[in-house]
């Protein structure tokens, strides 16, 4: 008898949950998986990454963002706010935060948006939940990454709830992913349900980190890539990032 993996487990878990959600047998869900048979014709996937701040998408899901651009998907990195903090608390301002993120985002192809709030101040209330909805439908994207939504960062939960509420509004049209960040110190009780192999797109990703030269990179990303190697070993390969993946996404668009 052959032996099932955690993660087949999961998979399967995964794929009876669509089941039982959307009320078709298991062969119509898989084929209703839109961007899986698109890809296949060479369709350009839009992809939105979204973090509390400048760096956070980055460090989260850098070398899977490589991985899209590399294949000509466009990329979008939605910052709920512009990263300032105040100088006497040690931080940098606006203009800072925001050339970094440009520069992170040119080393990853990708494109810098931001949903207007303040670093610290995060406000969930119906027109902040208006506001992040309309960012997403003017978009339109196929697949969105978002922050886990037991982050020790208050911006880091309030951006998974903006995003989660988007989803449901929108009718659950596109994939919705979870994302880690400092797996332990920040991000909490994660587990993953599927794994972006980032071997070949670990210097980049490193390159794009490091490009937030006021957050102390030396530090943060030896944790991040720590958590890379291990996500690595799960998945089997050098480096990995990993994701979870809402149930009830219409279908799976990862690289």
């Amino acid at each position: 008898m052959s032996s099932v993996t955690r993660r087949e487990v999961l998979t399967r878990a995964g794929r009876a949950a669509t089941v039982l959600a959307t009320g078709l047998p298991a062969a119509d869900a898989a084929a209703d998986r839109q961007p899986d048979s698109q890809a296949a014709a060479g369709h350009k996937w839009k992809v939105i990454v979204a973090g509390g701040h400048p760096g956070d998408p980055e460090y989260g899901c850098g070398g899977t963002i490589a991985r899209y651009t590399e294949q000509g998907h466009e990329v979008v990195m939605l910052y709920l706010n512009n990263g300032e903090w105040p100088a006497s608390k040690g931080g940098a301002p606006a203009a800072t935060r925001m050339a970094e993120a440009s520069k992170a985002c040119q080393i990853l192809k990708a494109r810098p948006a931001y949903a207007g709030q303040t670093n610290g101040h995060a406000v969930l209330d119906a027109s902040h939940f208006d506001d992040f909805r309309k960012i997403l439908e003017t978009e339109r994207p196929d697949a969105v990454f978002t922050q886990w939504p037991i982050d020790a960062h208050r911006d880091h939960r309030a951006t998974s709830a903006l995003a989660f509420d988007a989803w449901l509004q929108m009718g659950r049209r596109f994939a919705l992913y979870y994302y880690e960040v400092s797996n332990g110190e920040d991000t909490l009780q994660f587990s993953p349900t599927h794994y972006v192999d980032i071997s070949a797109t670990e210097t980049v990703k490193r390159a794009a980190c490091f490009a937030h030269a006021s957050q102390s990179p030396d530090r943060f990303y030896a944790l991040q890539d720590q958590v890379a190697k291990f996500r690595g070993i799960e998945k089997g390969c050098e480096r990995a990032e990993a994701f979870f993946l809402q149930v009830q996404s219409p279908y799976e668009a990862l690289p």
